[in-house]
């Protein structure tokens, strides 16, 4: 895999995270625009009914099916931190993708991303990151890690040898560090659509982006992600789409990007 842009990246979002008769998102429309779903496993948000629904809206779009596994934390929609042991991580991001591989075509995953807090810790926890990441791989080793470009993370599941997807963040602020600004700080979302768009240009055809300080740092990335429940997503996806392939970038599935993991750690 190159290290900078090469013409070419994934566009995912954070979608299925409905819950019981309560709607969130409009997955229908953001659908159309991305080419990778990460679809809500019941622990912070979705349900097998919501499961089955979003895998068929994926399949009829053409649209890479992606577990999207969290903490056990629906009160708190897997964003609090939990005190999980490993073992705890691994089982919990095993049972969540089996759950949802169980609904799509072939019971196979395209991708495996954790959410939330889960996601954060994997980050920086590197405990969290090789239970992650050896859950995803038992699982299924053909299975794409998509992981924090840049991140400690993405170096444990290299060294593992697995397929890996580095992400970057549309609407989501960095530190000066590369780490997503937590949410509970100003600024950690951004909802300006000129502000997403000229984001994800740089992101996709220079492979950096500016941190929430106003620096400038090296991000190169495999795939964008927009989060399904951010204010006025649809236009957004629409916008970062439009404007991405506008500039000449082609959206491309996470899948035909990433080598098989046959090929991963060739020369």
């Amino acid at each position: 895999m190159t290290n900078g842009p090469t013409g070419r990246i994934d566009f995912n979002a954070d979608i299925g995270e409905s819950f019981a008769g309560y709607q969130l998102g409009l997955d229908s429309e953001i659908i159309k625009y991305i080419t990778s779903a990460n679809i809500a496993t019941g622990f912070h948000a979705g349900d097998p009914d919501w499961m089955a629904r979003t895998v068929s809206l994926a399949v009829e779009n053409g649209v890479g099916i992606g577990a999207h596994p969290a903490y056990p934390d629906l009160a708190g929609f897997g964003r609090r931190n939990m005190d999980l042991t490993p073992d705890e991580v691994r089982n919990a991001v095993t049972y969540q993708a089996g759950a949802l591989a169980a609904f799509a075509p072939a019971r196979k995953l395209q991708h495996v991303k954790p959410h939330g807090a889960l996601y954060n810790t994997a980050v920086t926890d590197a405990a969290i990151a090789e239970a992650v990441v050896s859950a995803i791989k038992a699982f299924d080793p053909d299975v794409i890690h998509v992981v924090l470009a840049g991140s400690r993370w993405e170096s444990i599941a290299r060294g593992q040898g697995v397929r890996v997807a580095r992400e970057c963040y549309a609407d989501r602020a960095v530190t000066p560090e590369g780490t997503l600004v937590p949410r509970s700080q100003p600024g950690a979302v951004i909802h300006d659509p000129d502000a997403v768009v000229e984001r994800s240009l740089k992101l996709a055809t220079e492979g950096r982006v500016t941190a929430i300080d106003g620096t400038e740092i090296d991000f190169a990335a495999d795939s964008i992600c927009l989060h399904g429940d951010t204010a006025g997503a649809v236009e957004l996806a629409a916008a970062v789409r439009g404007g991405l392939e506008a500039a000449g970038v082609e959206i491309t599935p996470m899948n035909e990007l990433v080598e098989p993991v046959s090929s991963v750690g060739d020369d």
